[in-house]
Parts: structure tokens; sequence; C-alpha cells
């Protein structure tokens, strides 16, 4: 051999002999027998690591097969180069080099083996490389770290630098994502690579939207030119799609040259973007955030609209500003083609110790009244301390006709009385004290009907005490109040009012009986400002009445068996005697006393009047009986019955409006009846009457029944009757017939209506008529709404919205509206809508 020969052969002999050095240090390539894929011929499998020996097998010797065995791994090998992040051990499973169109499935993930956190495991028909520098898996490779599982025709693992390359159907698996392509590149360890002409499904688990809701699953779907993995939940993708909908054929998905999902925040960030729909864009976004998982983010929410006869088209652009973790704000400028442009705004805030909300509505010109109309509402609550907190909440409008011509909601339309109060409330425990300053904006949109402005209260100060712990089991409450009542108006009186109410009692009870006797008195002091034409009347005035109570009751149970099912049944009679003795107070303003209808809860009370400027005389003794039909299975309460009378001893005297509300002394005059409970699996029924002996007619009755046989599906029907209801001193009257219900028209399409028809007037008063179709991932909606606050002011509304599932709803949102108008009715999507200024 040549000198210049042997001298070159040197160095290739150092690197031999550092190579297999290099290789003796590394970890032992492992086999698991359980790991090894069957052949599918009869021969078994035969595992081969990188190492200079095989591992012997505990197999029988294999037979010759045709194809190859795979190179063992050379002994000398290049020193590898040093990893940018540590990576972990390899384990590497292998079969004989076999046809791929033959090979066995690849074992189920149940039966892969559990790795140590951090361990890589590749796997395929065949493997060769060098170990510590690279793999190459061949023919259903899989690689597997952690929760990430990446499966393709060929893998190729370089072990210092953590890098796979995969090509051939490849599927890339971690946690609720599921990402497909023909070829990709990544780091394990940091998360990071690309994936070329991708399909992708990400999900994640959506918390519940209100207390009580079950948590689900949020799916994300699409397909990419491009995909980027950028870091754990990150991922960049270009020209691709997203949607929640099934990812074969989406009905609807959002299309952007740009897309941006990052799953720390719940973003999705879209550029150059439109919304597709049946293949058709209807909606085109040049930027946009969305949310991943149902919750609201900063951006443009769709549009809404409508349309009425008071407002004509009605459109509106929403943008929600996600301002901190704690602070949002809705922006909403409003577009009505008889009325006008309107700007509208509202602010969240929410605090460790303080929460409200502030709204705010301004129109610059109204081309129908020629005005500028404004509105402006806020709502704060605030904890100073632990036991001391105050609320505030004001609210005004620029003139009386507001709601009723820029509202298509009935509730809100017949708005008469806005509150404006502060109050502050320190709870000591035993006792409580509060201090409220009240006033209202009192609304007249009718000229010829004047409303009523209630007294303001200028200030309220109140202490309450409550202790149940006296000596000989006794308990004792008192209520003091001083209040100042004002008022706009100069032919209204003014005074100052003192309250002071002591009472004792002496609660006594067993397992199936209660007797409460029960002794206060009620002490009142005014202080008048009489108005002019009041002179005579006295400017003081105290009234101290004593006010004696016993309540009383039994419970038993029993069981029964009826219809072939088992009961328990209760019968639970109750009788309560009261005593308030006679006093003149025709002399006394009303500042905030008014008639309770009478009822169940108000024929066991003291006072059969609100406030305190009224103290109702009593000698009577009410007498009343419950009995209930309780499933022992499910505990359901089957039947409810009730019924109850009133007795007059003595003639009543103080009357609020007129002497035709006074009861006379001799036998009961007032009976109430009710009924109701679910009568079977689908029909629940409540009713409730109110008749008077000594007129023999029906004051009251409310009846309804309700056939429920499943998920939206409800019919209702309702009778109201009470011809001498009261609104004030004025008796309105009331007589009508309600008819509701939502029920499937076909596949996938329901209906939902409701008529209120006035029998007194004989005309309808309300009437709600839409459809709703659900398509999977998407619903559509539509309602009209026509309310009449009186005879003569009718409004017409129409309702169009489409709710892309975990998206947003495009158009005018009739959830509201459908819920309130029918009792029982089932959303036939969960799903989150657009918010505007708190309405979904």
């Amino acid at each position: 051999m040549l000198p210049n020969t042997r001298i070159r052969l040197i160095p290739l002999l150092l690197l031999g002999l550092s190579g297999a050095a290099f290789a003796q240090s590394l970890p032992t390539l492992q086999v698991a027998p359980d790991l090894l894929r069957p052949a599918p011929t009869a021969a078994p499998a035969r595992a081969v690591t990188p190492a200079s020996a095989a591992q012997p097998s505990k197999a029988p010797a294999p037979e010759p097969v045709s194809a190859p065995a795979p190179a063992p791994a050379p002994v000398a090998a290049p020193t590898p180069q040093p990893a940018t992040t540590p990576t972990p051990p390899v384990t590497a499973t292998a079969t004989e080099d076999v046809a791929r169109a033959t090979a066995a499935p690849p074992a189920p993930a149940a039966e892969r083996p559990a790795l140590a956190p951090g361990e890589t495991a590749v796997s395929a028909l065949r493997i060769h490389g060098e170990r510590g520098i690279e793999l190459v898996a061949e023919g259903e490779a899989e690689l597997q770290r952690d929760d990430t599982l990446l499966t393709a025709d060929r893998v190729t693992y370089r072990e210092p630098t953590d890098e796979v390359l995969a090509e051939g159907d490849v599927v890339l698996s971690r946690g609720g994502d599921t990402i497909r392509g023909p070829k990709a590149t990544l780091v394990v360890g940091d998360r990071v690579g690309s994936f070329e002409t991708p399909t992708y499904e990400l999900s994640r688990a959506r918390p519940p939207a209100l207390a009580g809701d079950a948590p689900r699953t949020v799916a994300g779907s699409g397909e990419a030119d491009l995909l980027r993995l950028e870091g754990e939940n990150q991922y960049r993708l270009a020209n691709a799609t997203w949607t929640t909908c099934s990812p074969q054929d989406p009905d609807w998905y959002i299309r952007a040259r740009e897309l941006e999902l990052d799953y720390d925040r719940e973003v999705g960030t879209a550029r150059g973007s439109s919304i597709v729909f049946m293949d058709t864009p209807i909606f085109w976004m040049p930027w946009a955030e969305f949310p991943l998982s149902g919750q609201r983010q900063s951006g443009l929410l769709p549009p809404t609209f409508g349309s009425s006869n008071k407002t004509g088209v009605d459109f509106t652009q929403p943008y929600y500003w996600n301002i901190a973790p704690n602070y949002d704000a809705t922006l909403a400028p409003r577009i009505m083609t008889r009325r006008g442009v309107q700007f509208g705004g509202e602010l969240r805030y929410l605090g460790e110790d303080y929460q409200g909300t502030t709204r705010l509505e301004w129109m610059p010109n109204d081309k129908v009244t020629g005005e500028e109309r404004r509105l402006g509402s806020i709502q704060h609550q605030h904890r100073f301390a632990p036991n001391f907190y105050g609320t505030l909440d004001l609210n005004a409008v620029s003139d009386d006709a507001y709601f009723e011509d820029l509202s298509s909601s009935i509730g809100v339309a017949s708005r008469v009385n806005l509150l404006r109060e502060g109050r502050l409330i320190y709870a000591g425990g035993w006792w409580t004290a509060s201090a409220l300053a009240q006033r209202y904006q009192t609304l007249n949109p009718d000229p010829d009907v004047r409303n009523a402005e209630p007294y303001r209260r200028l200030p309220q100060l109140r202490l309450d005490a409550a202790r149940a712990d006296l000596a000989g089991g006794m308990a004792g409450l008192l209520e003091t109040e001083f209040v100042r009542f004002a008022h706009r108006e100069t032919d209204r009186d003014e005074a100052s009012r003192f309250v002071a109410y002591p009472q004792l009692s002496l609660p006594m009870q067993g397992a199936a009986w209660f007797v409460t006797p029960k002794a206060g008195v009620h002490y009142t002091s005014y202080d008048i400002d009489r108005a002019a034409g009041t002179a005579g009347k006295p400017d003081s005035i105290t009234r101290s009445v004593p006010i004696v109570s016993l309540d009383s009751g039994l419970f038993f149970e029993r069981e029964s068996h009826y219809f072939g099912k088992d009961y328990l049944q209760t019968l639970e009679p109750r009788l309560f005697y009261l005593r308030v003795p006679s006093r003149n107070q025709n002399d006394i303003p009303l500042f905030d006393s008014n008639r309770f209808d009478v009822g169940f809860a108000q024929i066991f009370a003291e006072n059969r009047y609100s406030g305190s400027d009224r103290i109702g005389d009593a000698n009577d003794l009410t007498a009343a009986v419950t009995t209930r039909f309780i499933d022992a299975e499910t505990g359901v309460e089957r039947v409810r019955a009730l019924v109850g009378q009133r007795y007059y001893f003595s003639d009543q005297e103080v009357y609020l409006y007129d002497k035709d509300e006074l009861r006379r002394a001799g036998t009961g005059n007032e009976i109430l009846a009710g009924l109701g409970g679910r009568i079977t699996s689908t029909v629940t029924v409540d009713s409730y009457a109110q008749y008077n002996t000594e007129t023999s007619r029906t004051e009251r009755l409310n009846a309804s029944v309700r056939y429920q046989p499943g998920f939206a599906r409800t019919l209702n029907l309702s009778y109201r009757y009470a011809p001498n209801l009261r609104v004030d001193n004025d008796i309105v009257g009331l007589k009508d017939i309600d008819v509701s219900g939502q029920w499937p028209l076909a596949r996938n399409w329901y209906g939902v209506g409701r008529v209120t028809h006035s029998l007194k007037d004989d005309r309808i008063t309300e009437a709600v008529a839409g459809i709703e179709y659900d398509g999977g991932c998407w619903v559509f909606r539509t309602a009209v709404h026509r309310f009449a606050i009186d005879e003569d002011d009718v409004t017409n509304a129409i309702f169009v919205q489409l709710e892309l599932n975990d998206l947003a709803g495009i158009g005018s949102n009739p959830l509201s509206l459908i819920k309130r108008s029918v009792p029982g009715y089932g959303k036939i999507n969960d799903s989150s809508a657009n918010r505007v200024f708190g309405e979904d």
C-alpha cells in the first residue's frame, strides 16, 4: 500500500472507531414483541435493530421469504450534530419487508404500548437508518409521542433535530385535532411545521353558557392550500375554509385568503373572507374575528335587519369590542328607512367588587317627527365592604313616544315609568339599614290619556331587625321607615312619613302541625304639605293600629293507589285568623298604597293594601285546604288542588278608592279554588278561580292547559277573566283567550305561533306567527309580530334570521319574542347568536 493511501485511511479508521463508540453509547433500539405486526404469510415477524447484532427472538426460526430483509444499521456512523432541543429516546418496531398491499393493518390505538412521558415510538413494515441520526419508516408508518400520533406511508425521523418528514396519506392526530394531507414536515416537540393541501378537524370543549347546562364539544373543520403549525394551539392557513358543519359538503363555511386559528384565546381571524351559504357568498368581510368555541370575541357581528310599520326597513351593523376580560362594548349604528340614522352603544364592566352596564342611543333627526331623540341607561352594583353595598339604576328618554315609535317589542313599547334610583344597603347580621333616593320619568305617548306619575322618595331610610332567639322561644321583628314624598306637580300633596312596626310571635311546631300567634303595633306619623284646594285637612296625622293574628296548619300523608300507580297523597288544612281594628284614614293622602289582587298568597297576608298609607281593618278567618298527589316513583306532583274561603265577622270600613270594594259581615263571600299539576306525562293544567258568594259572580278565572308530548312539540290554551280588574282608580276589566304552540311541520321544519284575542273588545291584541328550519349546523327563523297597545295604535314587525351554529346569527333575532310568546318552547339548536345590547 502506498504511503499516501495509508495516511488517508487513518482518518477513516478513526472515524469508524468513534462512530462505533457513539453507537454503543446510545440506548438499544428496543422491540416489543406484542407490538410486532403479523406478517401476511405463515412466517413469523422478525425484528431488526440498527445495532450490529439483532436481538434473538423467542419465536421459531423464520422461513425464508422472497422479500429482502432490512439491512442492519452500519456500525460506523457519522457523529450526529447537536440537537436544538433535547430529544427523547426512540423505540422502533418493524416486520419483514413485505409488499404493502398485502400487509396487515396497524394495531389499534388501544393495543399500542403505553409510553413514558416524552418517549417516541416509531413503527412500520420496514425501518432502516442510523440510530441517533435518522430513521426511515416505510409502509403503514407510525410515530407516537404523548398525545401525538402521526401516520403516513413513509416517515423520516431525524432524532438530533426532532424533525419529521411524512409523505403519502399523512394523518396527524393530537387530542381532539386531526389533520390530513399528502405531505407534512414537523418538529414534534415544538409542535411547528406545515401541511400541504390539508383537510382538518379541530375540536374543543365549550363550557356551559348558563349555569346547569351541560358542556359540549364544538368542532371546526375545513381545508386549505397550506396549513402551518406555529406552536401548541396555533394554526395559520392560506386560502382556507372553516365551518362547524360536517366536513363533507358543509352547508356553510367561512372562506378566507388568510386564516388564523388561536385556540389559546379561542379566536379565529379571517382576512379577505366571506361567509358562503349553500355555495353562495352572502356576506363579505375584509377582516373579522370569530369565536372558535361559541364564545364572543371582538369583531364585526353579522348585521341585524327587519321591518315594521313604525320604522320601515330596519338595519343594524353591530361591532363587538372585547376590551378586556372584564370589559366589553357593543357599537350598533342603525338605519331605519322611515326614521333615519340612529347611533347606539353599550358598555359592560365587571370588577371584583362592582359590575354594571351603560347604554346610549342617539338619533340626530327623526324624519317623521323632525326632532332629535335620545336614550340613556345606567345600571351599576357596587360592594364597598363585605356587608355594605349599593346600586344605581338610571333610565331616561328624550320624549314620551320614544319606545312606541322605535321599538318592535310590546314589552318595551308599553313602558310607562322609567326608574331612576340610587340605593345603599348595610347588612349587620340580624339587622339591616338602607337608604334610597327614587323618582320616575313617566311617559304619556297618548295625549288623550294621562299616566299618573309615582311619588318621588327623596329620601327613604329604613332600619329592619329580626331575631328568632328571644326568651321563651319567641321571635321578634322590627320594621322602621322614614320617607319624604315629593311630586313635580303642584296639585299633589307632599309629606314626610315615619313608620315603626314592632312585632312578636311565638312559633310552635311539630312533625305534622304548626301554630304561630303573633301581635304587633303599626305606628305611622305624617307631616303633610297640603296642595292648594285641600284646605281644612290636618297637616299632622298619627295612627296606631294593633295587629293580631293566629296562623295554624296540619299535615297529613297517606299512601294511595289509583289507575294502577302508587301515590303519596297529602292533606294540608290551614286556618288563619286576623284582627285589625278600624281607624279613620280618609285624611291620609295615597303616596305608595294600592289594593292587592286577591289570591292564595294574599288571603294569608296581614294587609290587603300595599304600602303604609292604608292599613285595612279585619276581623276575618281564612280556611283553606290543599291536597297533593305525588308520584311515588318519580316524585312528580301529578295533581294539586286547593280551596279556601274567607269569613268576615265584621263589616269592613277602610277603603282605598270607593266603598264598593268593602266586604260585609256574614258568611264567607269569597271562595278561592285552584287545580293544577302534571295530569299525565304529556298534559299539564293550571287553574285558579275566585267566586263572590254575596254577588253570585265569578270575580276572576284563569285556566290553562298544555299538551307537550315531546321536545319542540307543545300546544297551549289559556283563558283569563277578570271583569273588575283595576288599574289605579279605573276598572279596565279583562276577558281574553290565548292560543300558542310549537310543532313540527315537515322534516326539520317547525311552526310557532300565538294569538291573543280580547273577548271584551272583540279584537286581536297580539299575534305571532313564525317558522323555523333546523339545518343541522344552521337554523333559519322568520316571524311576524302584530300587537296593539290600544285599538288605534297597531305595530307590525317582521323578523328574519339565519343562525350559523357557534358563529353568529345574521338578521333580526326573534328568539326572545318566541320564548315569551310560547310557553314550553324548545330551542331547536344549541348555539350562540350574535349579541346586540344584551339580547340574543
